[in-house]
C-alpha cells in the first residue's frame, strides 16, 4: 500500500431536490480493492461517475494520484477504466470491432498477449466475430473490462460488474480482478449488491441515502446475514401443473434447448437454473406460450404445449429479467394496461390491482412514474403485473437481478407468499443463495438438464459448502 490515491472531501451532488450525495469523505489507499456497499438509490453510481469525471459535483473536493478532479480531469481520464453497470459499448460491432475501436480511441496498439490483458482475453477469444449483443451478460461484462483495460489504467472502477451474469462468469470475472490487484498494483473500486464480492475487498465502504455510514474491513461494515435453506415443503400437491418431454428449440443449426424433461408441482417454488446462454429464458418463453417448440411435448396447466399454446399465455404470468414496463406510466396506470391485455373487466382489474399493491407494499405509491422508481421497487411492480390475472403458474426470470439485499428480501416473501397461495412458480436465479430457497433446483448446461431434484440436501449434508460450489460442481461435470 503506498499513498492514498484518492482524497474525497465534503463531496456533494444534487439532482434537483434529491440528493445523491450528502457530505462524503473517504481516503482510498493506493493498490488496495475498495468496495461500495448500499441499497439502490444509496448514491453508489454517482459517487463513481463523480471518480470516472463523467460528472461534476455540487460542492468538496478530490484528488486522484494527486490530481485534482476538475482541473486536470483530462490528465485523470488516462489513468482509469471504467466498467458501467449497464453495458456501453456498440451492440452491433463484433468483439473484435469493439476493441479496435477502443484501441483507436486511445491511440494504442492492441497486445493480445500483454499480462494485463491476456487473462481476460483468452475468454473473449474463441468469440471474436460474434456481434456483441449476440453475447451473454456474463461475456458482454467480460469485453466491457477488456476494452477499459486498454489503457493500462492505476485505478480501474467497476459499478456493479457482475449483475445480471451467472455464478461461474462472476467468479471468472473476480479473479481477473485479484489478478490485476496482485500482479499489476492496480487499484480497484467496485460497487456491488452481493456479499461475497465485497468480502473479498481490502477495505468497504457502507452508503446509505448518500451519507457514508462506516469506512473498515468488509466484516465491519457488512450487516450480519444468516444463509437460509429453507424447510423441505412437506404440503405440497401430487398435482403436476407443468410436464415437460425431451423439449427442444433449434435456431437453425444451432440447439438451445436439447431434449429436456422435466414436471413441478402445484405450489411449488422450482429453481431453474444455469449459466448464461445455458438455454433457461429459452426454455421459459416456449412454456409460455411465446415459442414455439421444435419438437417434444408438454402440458401447462393441462393445456398441450404444441396446440393450445395461445391458451396457455391466461394461465400463466411472466415476468422479465428486463423492466419491460412503459416509463411514462404511473404504476396503476402500468398494471391497468396490463389487466386489459388479459381481458380484465375494469371494476375486477381495479379490486385485483389493489390487491397486488398490498401485496408489494406499494399501496401508497401508486401515482408514482414507473420511470422514476429504484430498481427494486420496479421488480416488485413487475412481478404484480406478472400476477395481476391470478394465472396459475408464475415464470420469474430472474426476478431479483441488480437489486440490494434488502430489496431482494421483500421480493422473495412476495414470492413464498403467492406460492403459499398455491400458484406455481418457476424462477431463474443467478444468486445461488436463492437457489436454497425453493423447493427443487434443476441446472441446465449447454441446452441439456445436468441434475435436478432437492440439491440444497448436498449442503445439508455436508457434502458442499454452499450452493456455489453445488453449481460448480455440476456445471464442470465433477458430480
Amino acid at each position: 500500500m503506498g499513498n492514498d490515491t484518492i482524497s474525497i472531501k465534503d463531496l456533494s451532488k444534487s439532482f434537483g431536490k434529491v440528493k445523491a450525495l450528502d457530505g462524503v469523505s473517504i481516503d482510498i489507499r493506493e493498490g488496495e480493492i475498495f468496495g461500495i456497499y448500499g441499497a439502490d438509490g444509496a448514491g453508489k453510481t454517482t459517487l463513481e461517475r463523480i471518480l470516472c469525471t463523467l460528472l461534476q459535483p455540487d460542492s468538496g473536493t478530490c484528488s486522484i494520484f494527486g490530481l485534482n478532479l476538475i482541473m486536470d480531469r483530462q490528465e485523470i481520464r488516462k489513468l482509469i477504466g471504467y466498467v458501467p453497470s449497464t453495458f456501453s459499448l456498440y451492440t452491433d460491432y463484433s468483439v473484435e470491432e469493439n476493441i479496435s475501436f477502443h484501441t483507436h480511441l486511445f491511440d494504442l496498439p492492441f497486445d493480445k498477449d500483454d499480462g494485463m490483458i491476456a487473462p481476460i482475453y483468452r475468454q473473449l477469444a474463441p468469440f471474436s466475430d460474434r456481434l456483441a449483443r449476440n453475447l451473454s451478460g456474463g461475456m458482454k461484462q467480460k469485453l466491457a473490462l477488456c476494452c477499459a483495460l486498454i489503457n493500462k489504467p492505476k485505478l480501474l472502477i467497476l459499478d456493479e460488474p457482475t449483475t445480471g451474469i451467472d455464478a461461474v462468469s462472476r467468479k471468472e470475472l473476480i479473479d481477473v480482478l485479484k489478478l490485476l490487484n496482485t500482479d499489476f498494483g492496480t487499484t480497484v473500486i467496485i460497487s456491488s449488491p452481493y456479499r461475497n464480492e465485497i468480502m473479498m475487498c481490502d477495505r468497504a465502504t457502507l452508503i446509505e441515502n448518500g451519507k457514508i455510514v462506516r469506512v473498515g474491513t468488509p466484516s465491519q461494515i457488512l450487516p450480519q446475514e444468516e444463509v437460509m435453506i429453507c424447510d423441505v415443503n412437506e404440503h405440497l400437491s401430487d398435482e403436476n401443473v407443468i410436464e415437460v418431454d425431451g423439449l427442444t428449440k433449434r435456431f437453425g443449426d444451432f440447439t438451445a434447448v436439447n431434449g429436456i424433461t422435466f414436471d413441478v408441482r402445484k405450489g411449488e417454488i422450482f429453481g431453474f437454473l444455469g449459466a448464461n446462454g445455458a438455454g433457461k429464458t429459452t426454455a421459459i418463453r416456449m412454456l409460455c406460450g411465446l415459442s414455439k417448440p421444435t419438437s417434444g411435448t408438454g402440458r401447462i396447466a393441462g393445456l398441450e404445449l404444441n396446440k393450445d399454446y395461445e391458451k396457455i399465455k391466461s394461465h400463466t404470468g411472466y415476468m422479465s429479467q428486463r423492466d419491460c414496463l412503459p416509463s411514462d406510466l404511473t404504476i396503476r396506470e402500468n398494471l391497468r394496461l396490463i389487466a386489459g391485455m388479459y381481458g380484465m373487466r375494469r371494476k375486477d382489474a381495479d379490486r385485483r390491482i389493489d390487491e397486488c399493491l398490498v401485496r408489494i407494499g406499494l399501496e401508497n405509491y401508486s401515482d408514482r412514474m414507473f420511470g422514476s422508481l429504484p430498481l427494486g421497487w420496479k421488480r416488485r411492480v413487475g412481478f404484480a403485473a406478472a400476477a395481476v390475472h391470478q394465472p396459475e403458474i408464475l415464470f420469474l426470470d430472474e426476478p431479483t437481478s441488480g437489486v440490494d439485499v434488502e430489496a431482494r428480501k421483500q421480493i422473495w416473501d412476495i414470492i413464498r407468499s403467492e406460492a403459499g397461495r398455491g400458484t406455481t412458480i418457476l424462477v431463474t436465479t443467478h444468486n445461488m443463495e436463492e437457489a436454497l430457497w425453493c423447493d427443487r433446483q434443476s441446472i441446465m448446461v449447454d441446452g441439456s438438464i445436468k441434475a435436478i431434484g432437492d440439491l440444497r440436501a448436498l449442503v445439508r449434508a455436508g457434502v458442499s459448502p454452499d450452493f456455489d460450489d453445488v453449481f460448480d460442481l455440476i456445471t464442470q461435470a465433477n458430480l
